[in-house]
Order: structure tokens, then sequence, then C-alpha cells
């Protein structure tokens, strides 16, 4: 379709043309050139008075005859017909594939924009917006991609935004837009492992790092800067030690006659009284494995030390990956501002391997994306070393600065459209050989990033109205409403009942949450069928009996006879096994006896929660009051494990009535 006619001066790059038919500012056009056939070009201003409207067009490009783009060297021929571009024609130039990460769609056009997966893990990616325009959810897009593609993922996080990433997306508006961008929703709890604080985060693996150091390392991190001969004596008595951990530090120091030891003890002891630092850490080819996103969600915790935990992580891991021990990943730092900051405004532990990472990680296969709401506190050099931009609405005159220096192809013009960008739409470049302007699709999971409307009617209910709606500390199912009914087609009516329990936070070979409901005090297997087993009464059991459950859990399934053969037992193992029987430990079937699942008589740790707890307003039709008592689970748990702590809660269980 013809949209109008070149008009005025022209360069090799630039045009103007008298519009005759709708057009729209950044919409594609494809005008003849006398020496190198149809040229891509991009409407990047519209300007209307009383009588015409003139929009102003910059040339994209060409292919050659080597298939690489090109902008023309003469200009562009007054009276020329400029056409709507079409989308052939834009693929053709605008080469973006049909692998790697599907980000969205070419703003205003169907045509898939896809990230090249190898150019992100070998030469990096930066995300820039200012807060509130939509970074986070950009991110979550991309961490979809990348974990669907099962390449390793680390998630620095400083503020608990991903962990949402494991439930599907149910946002209402997302859901009408999906069928456009052909997608679905999906969590991806399978894929996520979460390591926290878990006194802060409890549904979460506890954050442990690697309690083994380089001098060098330890140097680094140390919160106190050492006098040289302060250094020297931490040199003599790690030179004796085989690992140089913090306890053995500590006790080297103290063998030392010097008094200037008790300073430096005093600084490593702190470290230690951090609990960050454990002989049990988190395994390295755990964190960072095939299909694998780990979450290192640093929130609650004080940014000194949020500094040192990203140090340490990514230093082990930089370690790691050049030996070849881990497979190649993608880091992701969100904040990066707070890690990784312009000379002037700070120096974090993490500076520094941040850098090194910009720098070399590429030669070694480790990605880098760094996400950032202030750009021009960025060191520069890390931030030029990111290949490939995404960049959303930043108005701060100094970001855009930032990003204008650090960013190839930035014109006047798209930085003033980058001040205007709305919601949803983003600028790429490094994609291709020039900026692009992309809608960004859907997140299939949900987005957990949301600020608190402060002045919206259902937040001023929650500060008013708990008597009239009572805000209660649950957990909920996984399995909402919705899906009951899309899932059912002869649902009549769901009820909703609240079902009271505790979610216990203790300490085994790890620290781990178990959820007991308080109606029978069992454990929960599954909240959405509310699947429980029990402890054991060991202390009601006869010596024989245990003896015999023992043997029985071995053996699974088997006959008095094959039981006495196999365990040694006298005939009396037929009363012992048929009291286990009546005590709900062994079925029986055809003469052969059978273990239960009812109970959990082994590794108590197989069946932790990671159930969180929500405080909301929930419309029930019943309330269930606890019949267990609180004190007598406690002990009886208490029995196999050691409670550290737990929390009040109700857990939300759905049923269904259908039509008769």
């Amino acid at each position: 379709m013809i949209l109008g006619r070149i008009t005025g001066k022209t360069t090799s790059t630039h045009f103007s043309f008298l519009v005759e038919k709708p057009a729209k500012k950044f919409g594609y056009v494809q005008v003849m050139h006398r020496d190198y056939d149809y040229v891509l070009c991009q409407i990047y201003e519209l300007e209307k008075d009383t009588q015409r409207t003139i929009a102003k067009c910059l040339a994209i490009g060409y292919r050659d005859d080597q298939g690489r783009i090109r902008l023309p060297r003469s200009p562009f021929e007054p009276g020329t017909e400029v056409l709507q571009a079409e989308d052939s024609f834009i693929k053709s130039i605008i080469q973006l594939g049909k692998a790697g990460a599907y980000i969205g769609k070419l703003e205003g056009k169907n045509i898939d924009v896809h990230l090249d997966m190898n150019k992100m893990l070998t030469k990096h990616v930066a995300v820039m917006a200012k807060s509130g325009a939509g970074k986070s959810y950009t991110v979550a897009v991309l961490l979809e991609e990348i974990i669907e593609k099962k390449i390793p993922l680390l998630i620095i996080d400083p503020h608990g935004e991903y962990s949402f990433m494991s439930q599907p997306n149910d946002s209402s508006d997302d859901l009408e837009r999906m069928p456009r961008f052909g997608i679905k929703p999906k969590g991806y709890s399978n894929e996520i492992q979460e390591y926290a604080d878990t006194e802060i985060v409890q549904h979460a693996r506890p954050l442990k790092l690697n309690d083994s150091f380089t001098v060098q390392e330890l140097l680094h991190i140390l919160p106190a800067k050492l006098s040289n001969s302060q250094q020297a004596l931490l040199y003599s008595a790690i030179k004796n030690l085989k690992d140089t951990t913090l306890t053995g530090l500590i006790f080297a120091l103290e063998q030392e006659e010097s008094s200037q030891k008790y300073q430096i003890m005093s600084v490593i002891e702190y470290l230690k009284g951090l609990n960050i630092f454990a002989p049990d850490a988190m395994a390295y080819n755990e964190l960072v494995q095939s299909g694998r996103a780990s979450i290192i969600n640093l929130k609650g915790i004080p940014p000194d030390i949020q500094a040192i935990i990203v140090y340490k992580v990514l230093n082990d891991l930089f370690e790691e990956r050049k030996k070849g021990k881990i497979p190649p990943f993608f880091a992701v730092i969100e904040e990066a501002h707070n890690f990784v900051p312009e000379r002037g405004f700070g120096e974090p532990k993490s500076s520094v391997i941040l850098r090194t990472i910009a720098s070399e990680g590429r030669k070694f296969g480790m990605g880098l994306c760094i996400i950032t709401q202030r750009p021009a506190r960025v060191e520069k050099n890390v931030l030029s070393q990111m290949t490939t931009q995404i960049i959303m609405k930043v108005t701060n005159p100094n970001d855009l600065k930032a990003i204008s220096q650090s960013v190839e192809g930035i014109t006047a013009e798209t930085e003033y459209e980058i001040k205007n960008l709305p919601i949803g739409s983003a600028l790429v470049t490094g994609l291709v050989d020039m900026p692009l302007f992309i809608t960004v699709r859907p997140r299939k999971s949900k987005h957990g990033g949301d600020a608190v409307d402060m002045l919206s009617q259902e937040f001023m209910e929650e500060l008013v109205g708990f008597e009239e709606k009572e805000m209660l500390p649950v957990v909920m199912p996984k399995v909402t409403q919705k899906d009951i009914r899309l899932m059912e087609d002869e649902v009549q009516k769901i009820t909703t009942t609240l079902i009271p329990a505790y979610l216990f936070h203790c300490q085994g070979d790890d620290r781990f949450n178990l959820l007991v409901e308080m109606m029978d005090g069992q454990v929960v297997k599954d909240i959405d069928t509310l699947a429980t087993a029990s402890l054991p009464r060991l202390d009601r059991m006869s010596p024989k009996e245990l003896f015999s459950l023992k043997h029985a859990y071995r053996l699974k399934e088997f006959t008095v006879e094959e039981f006495i053969k196999k365990t040694g037992s006298g005939l009396d193992a037929q009363s012992a096994l048929a009291a286990l029987h009546d005590k709900g430990f062994l079925d029986m079937d055809k003469k052969r006896f059978k273990v239960t699942d009812n109970f959990i008589l082994s590794n108590l740790e197989k069946f932790r929660s990671f159930a969180k707890i929500e405080f909301k307003k929930v419309n029930y039709d019943e309330k269930k009051k606890p019949r267990a008592n609180l004190d007598k689970v406690k002990d009886h748990l208490s029995r196999f494990t050691t409670v550290l702590d737990q929390k009040e809660c109700y857990i939300v269980k759905y049923k269904q009535e259908k039509v008769s």
C-alpha cells in the first residue's frame, strides 16, 4: 500500500514524505532506491498542521550480495513512492531468527522477536528502566525462555521478586493477551530452587556458603582493613593450615603470640557469626545444572552482607567454571547498581568479581545479565561490556546520558522516545544492526514485583476493615477455584474450608519446614489433596513390636513365614505383626503383609513443606477449630527433629459439588 511520496530535501539516511494514507510512528516503510533496490526505513516522527501530515523517516538499510545490512550512500529521490513495508520484507532485512528466546513482537507487527541464546551467554545482557516501568516483568519473560532451553541459571534476587515464577500467571489482563502471542500460563516449580535466610524466607533452602577461602579472598571480604603487620600475622597463621576455614583460622590465630591477633580474631568471629559460611555449603554442581534456576534470595539481609554473599558465590562459581567443573551458565544480577556501582558511589565487596566476569566471563561460557533502574550508577566499563540491551522507560537525564554513552546506535530521536515508552514496550539493541522497538509478550509465570497501591480501596479495607473482614495467615492450594471450574464442567458449587495448622521450622541435616494440620496432628504431604502421614508413637510400642516394625519397613512386603525366615524371629512374630496391623502400620491381602504409607518411618526431611504463609482476607464457608494440642504435637515432633520455631496458619481447602 502506498502511504505517500518523498518531499523536500533528502539525504542518504533521512527523508520526509507527505502522508496520504494512515501512517504510525515507528511504522516500517520500504522505498525504492535507484542504486540499491528496496530499502527498509522507519518513521520516527509525524508532524501535522491544518493542511497536511509529514512523516520523517530514517533508513534502516538493505542487504548486500554478501547478506550484510548496509545503509545507502546516495540520497533518496524526491517524489519516490513510500510503501507500507510487507512483513516478508521486514523479516528479510531484520533477520530475527526463529530460535532463541521469544520475548515479544516487533512493535505494531505480528513478527516474533527472538534473542540469540548463544550471543547472550557469551556477550552479556543489560536490562535498564526506571522503577515501575516493567523491568522485572520483562526479565522474568527472558528467564522463562532460558529455563525452557535448559540453560543453567543463577539469579541474584535482593528483594525476593522471582520466587513467584514457580506459579502460573493468573492475571486476567495477561490471560487476555496470551492468545495473540501464542503462549499459555505455566509455573516453574520443578525447575526453580530458592536459597535464602530460612528465618526470613521459610519455604527456601538454607543459604550456606563454602567456608574455605584463599588468603586473597579472606583479605577482600574482611569488613576491616588490616595493617601490614596484621596481614603478615594472618599469612603466618594460614601457612600451616590444610584448608583455610574460619573455625580453623581462629584456632590457628590463638596459637600466635602477637597481641595483634585479637583484633583479627574479632573480625573473623564477626564473619563466622553471620551464619552464612558452613562446611555443609550449597553444592556448586547442584547450584548450577541443566534445567535448574537457582535463586539466591537476599530479602531481609543487610546490603553489606548481600555484597559479601554475591562476591563469594560468583567468585567460587567463576573458579569452578574455569576448571570445567560446572557447565556454562547465565548469571542474572538484579539491582546491579548496588553490587557494581560507578566510582564515587561506594565500593561494595561484589564489585571486583562482577567487573572480572563482565570482561572475562565470555571466554569461559559464563553469561551475565545486569538489571538496574539507575544506569548512571552502574560502572561504565561493566555497562559497556553488555552487547545486548533491553531498555524500557527512562526519564532521568543522567541515566539517559549513561545509556547513550554505552549503547551503540542510540540517536537523539531514539533517546527522546525512551522517555515516552509505555509499560509493556522496550527498545532492544544488539539484536540486529539497529535498535528495535518491541512489545514484550505476557509472562507465563506469576508476577510478584508489583508495588502495593497505598490508596487502593482494597488496601484501605485491610487497614480499617479487620473486624468486618478477617485478615488470616493462610496457605493457599496450588489449584485455584478458577482451575477447578475449568477442569470440571459440572461444578455447581465450590465450598471453602479453613483447616487449622502450624508451619514448624526444624533443624535436621539442614533447616526445613513441616506443615502439620491441627485436627489430628498429622504432617501434610500434599496441600491440594490434604494427604497426611503420622509420626509413630514409638513410646507406646513393645520391644518386639519395634523390632518387627524395623524389619517390616526394610522388607516392605512379606508373609509371616518369609518374615520369620529373613529376620530370625520366633513364632511370636505373628502376634507382633498382628498388633502392627491393628495399629495401622501394616495392610494385609491374602496373607501377605505390606507396609502402609500412613506413617513417616524414616527421613522426616523428605516431607519438607515449601508452603508459604500469606496474610489474606478469605471468603470461607467453614473455619475448623483445632482438636490437637499444640504442646503435645510439638513435644511428639521433637522426638524426631529439633523444632526451632512455629507459625500458626490455616490451610485453604476447596470442595466441589457437581450437578446430580
